[in-house]
């Protein structure tokens, strides 16, 4: 056991976030104690599993205690912890809320139809579709004309577009948006989701946040 902790520890330090499918990922999920000692092995370096069983990936990432004092310098630690400008963060929370909200949406609908109303710590196999199946794309030239003047332009709109497929945020395909490995694992969707609903958005854009995340759940 010790030698696949390594490997997965190894793996997700080096790639960054692996798909749940994998067979290394698939034990961390569903095998208590192999879970239990890849948590302690990542609670020694100041680090967590993150993982949620409506995202199709899983990554690590530091523990909320940890943070200050790994990012408690520079001026971009007031907002966020990956040098990302205010522009970048609003574009992320737009792009999050366009696909993250109606992608929850499609998902937990699904699970129910199918009568999946059991809870499982471990996160094992459940009845949870993920890809592109349930995770619609949105098109660039859409959100541009919606949000691009408020986002900076449109050159500083290509350069955070960017910016967020280099993070692993989304990824673009035939100038369409789509969602990327990390984007539903970085994101706290109990925090954010309910922050939208009441306004964030309007906050940062000044626009209807509500509006704009009711419209997107409404979207299939």
């Amino acid at each position: 056991m010790d030698q696949a902790l390594n490997i997965l520890l190894a793996r997700l330090l080096a790639q960054r976030f692996i798909p749940r499918t994998d067979p290394l990922a698939r034990r961390a999920l569903v095998d208590e104690t192999f879970r239990e000692g890849l948590e302690r092995r990542l609670d020694d370096c100041g680090m967590q599993l993150l993982e949620n069983p409506y995202a199709q990936y899983i990554a690590i990432g530091l523990k909320p205690e940890m943070e200050d004092w790994v990012f408690g310098e520079g001026e971009n630690w007031l907002s966020n912890n990956m040098g990302l400008p205010r522009d970048a963060i609003a574009l992320l929370v737009v792009v999050w809320a366009l696909i993250i909200l109606p992608k929850r949406e499609r998902q937990i609908a699904r699970a129910v139809q199918i009568g999946d109303t059991q809870s499982d710590m471990f996160g094992a196999d459940k009845p949870i579709t993920h890809g592109e199946e349930v995770s619609s794309g949105v098109p660039e030239d859409a959100i541009y004309a919606d949000f691009g003047k408020k986002l900076g332009g449109k050159a500083r709109f290509a350069m955070n577009l960017g910016q967020l497929a280099k993070l692993g945020f989304v990824v673009r395909r035939n100038k369409m948006i789509l969602e990327g490995p990390l984007l539903d694992l970085m994101i706290d969707y109990a925090k954010l989701a309910p922050r939208i609903i009441n306004g964030a958005l309007a906050d940062v854009l000044q626009l209807s946040g509500t509006q704009l995340a009711l419209d997107a759940a409404e979207t299939d």
